[in-house]
């Protein structure tokens, strides 16, 4: 069944996957974005809304224009996310505090605003995207692994409240994809990285849409309060 969708954070990477493969499901689909929008969204009948998900009077009004443009939201995946590496004793609260705005609290802001109109429909689909990093943590990552362990909790509270409405709420969590973030690392630092995962490759981001796309379906419909890796097996490594 055709339904309306919101990727967070869909101009590139993993966002970007997700939004292709919602589109060729038969989806409505819509994205926000901080910055021009590919030309691949426009070719897909995707429409970009301008969004941060930090301040809440966008994320509003996003909403706003995507049950103007296209009917309230049914599907959506919250995906947007932002980096600030650095060790700990280097890390500032700046720096700890954008990240986890972004990630987390921003995952709330938007997940709020769109189990209202779930919730008069009696049916919903929410995907957060977190990351293997938020279960075994990471070096330099303090803030990102603390964001991305803070969905669970964060899923798991909306699977609980929200189930009686017919919403599900799941997580997938991402192991090393091949995306910009990896771009600045060098050959050696990936190949320590693929080197620790069992199937011995990255990952691309439709294997993380892949998954995503089998949650956002009506077949996903008994599953809710899950926490899925698509990581490769890096995860059980060790």
């Amino acid at each position: 069944m055709a339904r309306v969708a919101l990727v967070t954070g869909g101009s590139r990477g993993i966002g970007l996957a997700c939004a292709r493969q919602l589109a060729e499901a038969g989806h409505r689909v819509a994205v926000t974005v901080r910055s021009e929008p590919p030309a691949e969204l426009a070719a897909l009948g995707v429409l970009a809304v301008p969004c941060d998900v930090t301040d809440s009077a966008q994320v509003d009004q996003a909403f706003s224009t995507i049950e103007a443009e296209l009917d309230p939201v049914d599907i959506l995946v919250s995906n947007a996310g932002i980096t600030r590496d650095g060790l700990v004793l280097r890390m500032n609260d700046d720096d700890f505090s954008a990240v986890v705005d972004t990630n987390l609290t921003g995952g709330f802001r938007v997940a709020k605003r769109a189990v209202k109109t779930m919730m008069r429909a009696r049916f919903g689909r929410i995907v957060f995207i977190s990351s293997v990093v938020g279960t075994g943590g990471q070096a330099g990552q303090a803030n990102y692994a603390a964001s991305k362990a803070g969905l669970v909790g964060l899923a798991r509270s909306f699977a609980k409240e929200f189930a009686s409405r017919g919403i599900t709420v799941n997580v997938v969590a991402p192991g090393p994809v091949a995306t910009d973030m990896l771009d600045a690392l060098n050959d050696d630092q990936v190949a320590s990285i693929v080197d620790a995962v069992p199937l011995g490759r990255l990952g691309s981001p439709d294997d993380i849409a892949a998954t995503v796309r089998f949650l956002a379906s009506d077949e996903a419909g008994y599953i809710t309060g899950a926490v899925i890796p698509v990581d490769g097996g890096l995860g059980m490594a060790g």
